[in-house]
């Protein structure tokens, strides 16, 4: 009897990338390995979209578009090349507009995509009819998703075979148009036997025929179990990826599952282990200067009661070595159980992992509940659509009253098109301004990246990658060295003023240590340029000693700044807006009075206590 034929999707490019580098990885360096993957046999790959879109803007300086064409010039015509959309959140953190998400989908198409993989972290159905629209109406293959995770132990309502169920019931009822189903648990804490039982629920549920898959990460320690309960149970398609990039946060290798079904009935995308074998020697050449965080190799067994994504989890970490903070890493994620316990349970997938994270990350570093992030309290507040059960009343009034909304049960894409900065008319007189060319790409880059995408297409935005530095600077003499341990194994090294961070790993040889400079959180080019200044230091300065400093509250960037010196100002005002770990707080006057002196400049990085202004 001929072997059931599985489809492999590779991750690599997109999921792996995101899960181990935080998806900073430049086109140039991994192209080869495209070609590399082709010869091996393989020709359906993840490679766009989710965070391997804004992050070209944010952190490579290379247009996400040109990113793609070049991808399927690598790939080749015939390829099945697919991306990651978050519903009516497209490729941001925000809810787009119907003219956004109907760009998106245009683009898309434009430039090299087959299939777009499209889900709700809430598990919302309505917030998937009108993308999924779309996506058809450009002629694109449409994957819809039911997201997944396991709850933290003690709480029920939702994430089980029931609740699947009832989401794919809906998808059903509601005639939403698909090619595919996936079932997409991005923290890989379901159990086997829950994946088992929902591909089994699908498979009798949908017409036959259907493409099942389903998608998960090795975070958790179950994925390769995960996998092979789907396979016994019907599915017709997995995600894998490549070493190095496999295992860890990302999604396991794709020679470990040909190695687990062996004597089993099934044909893993007809792939030969000497091929991949092949293609992960050109993959681990491409990559062999980027620095790999320890966090993104390893099983984390808190993962399954915090359940925090694998690709959320190093784009976070990165931003916390980016502000000298990775020590507060073990507590934020233990702050999140809590945080999912009373957030209404919407899958932690982005963008509802990254709230999920900002909420703890604020518990952990204001007190608890003493700051409501953005996102987290817009969510509970019912602005991205409905939570699976409702999130905890003593919650939604404290989001309430910081965030001065209230509760909603409006349509989300409803309430974006009211808002004028996120039409396509905005986005023109932004470009315009900026003497920019309105072309649709254009458009989309701002519209998704906001001032960033700006900064892109003005040439004024930095590279930001991490790879290996392994000689520190030439005869450092009378260097200032200071250490802090800043994780397991991990240290921050300052030799001159210079920031390295320092792995030591127990064993013998050459290799029991490596070393590479950290960039600062402003930006940084891949040769590892100097240091950006800091803001000044905490005293603010002696000539301003009698007035009153106005510091950040945590290590970030300022991306504002709405004050000049010698302006008066009244409390409550807001004079900057600091972005740090994906969020944008604003810093206000605590009292009236007059800016006499102004540390900072628009762009600049700031340290935690570090001093913005002087009011007099």
């Amino acid at each position: 009897m001929a072997k059931k034929f599985i489809d492999i999707m590779d991750t690599t490019f997109r999921d792996g990338f995101q899960s181990v580098f935080g998806a900073r990885v430049l086109m140039d360096d991994f192209l080869p390995a495209v070609s590399a993957a082709r010869m091996a046999g393989i020709n359906h790959f993840e490679f766009g979209g989710g965070a391997r879109f804004q992050s070209l803007y944010f952190y490579l300086n290379e247009d996400a578009f040109t990113m793609m064409d070049k991808f399927r010039e690598a790939a080749g015509a015939g390829a099945n090349l697919q991306t990651l959309a978050r519903g009516i959140n497209t490729v941001t953190l925000d809810t787009g507009s119907r003219e956004i998400i109907d760009l998106h989908a245009k683009m898309f198409k434009k430039h090299s995509t087959t299939t777009i993989r499209n889900f709700d972290a809430l598990n919302d159905v309505n917030n998937l009819r009108y993308s999924a629209k779309r996506i058809k109406k450009h002629d694109l293959k449409h994957e819809v998703v039911v997201t997944m995770m396991d709850l933290p132990p003690g709480c029920t309502g939702a994430h089980d075979v029931a609740f699947y169920e009832k989401t794919l019931r809906e998808i059903l009822d509601t005639g939403i148009p698909y090619d595919s189903v996936c079932f997409k648990d991005a923290s890989g804490t379901s159990s086997p036997q829950k994946v088992y039982e929902t591909i089994k629920m699908a498979k009798r549920l949908l017409p036959e025929g259907t493409h099942v898959r389903l998608h998960t990460h090795e975070t958790a320690g179950v994925s390769v179990a995960c996998y092979l309960a789907a396979l016994e149970a019907g599915v017709d398609g997995i995600d894998l990826a490549a070493a190095p990039v496999s295992g860890g946060t990302s999604q396991p290798d794709i020679l470990t599952l040909l190695h687990a079904v062996k004597g089993k009935d099934y044909d893993l995308g007809g792939l030969e282990i000497d091929k991949v074998l092949q293609y992960e020697e050109v993959l681990r050449e491409c990559l062999k200067d980027y620095f790999f965080p320890p966090e993104a190799t390893q099983v984390l067994p808190l993962i399954p009661f915090s359940p925090m994504p694998g690709g959320a989890l190093t784009a976070n970490t990165q931003m916390m070595r980016d502000n000298n903070i990775l020590n507060r890493f073990p507590e934020v994620i233990r702050a999140m159980r809590e945080v999912v316990e009373l957030g209404g349970y919407g899958t932690s997938v982005t963008p509802v992992s990254q709230f999920y994270f900002q909420q703890a990350f604020n518990n952990v570093m204001f007190g608890k509940w003493k700051k409501i992030a953005d996102g987290y309290g817009r969510m509970v507040l019912g602005y991205f659509g409905k939570t699976p059960v409702k999130p905890n009343e003593e919650i939604i009034k404290i989001a309430s009253e910081q965030l001065n909304l209230p509760t909603t049960t409006e349509d989300p894409v409803d309430i974006a098109d009211k808002d004028i900065t996120k039409t396509v008319l905005y986005v023109r007189h932004q470009l315009e301004e900026a003497g920019i060319e309105d072309t649709d790409e254009n458009i989309f880059i701002v519209a998704a990246c906001k001032e960033k995408g700006l900064a892109f297409l003005k040439g004024e935005a930095k590279v930001n990658v991490r790879k290996h530095n392994l000689t520190l600077p030439e005869e450092p003499k009378a260097a200032v060295v200071q250490s802090v341990k800043s994780s397991v194994g991990s240290y921050t090294v300052v030799v001159n003023g210079e920031k390295y961070d320092v792995q030591v790993i127990e064993g013998e040889g050459i290799d029991a240590g490596k070393i590479t400079k950290i960039p600062t959180s402003g930006g940084e080019s891949s040769e590892l340029a100097k240091e950006e200044p800091k803001a000044e230091a905490k005293s603010g300065g002696d000539e301003h000693a009698n007035a009153l400093k106005v510091k950040a509250e945590l290590p970030g960037s300022v991306s504002k700044v709405f004050v000049k010196e010698g302006e008066s100002v009244k409390e409550g005002q807001i004079l900057f807006l600091l972005e740090a770990m994906k969020m944008e707080t604003e810093i206000s006057a605590p009292k009236s009075g007059v800016v006499v002196k102004i540390f900072v400049s628009q762009g600049q990085a700031v340290e935690g206590g570090g001093a913005l202004c002087a009011i007099g």
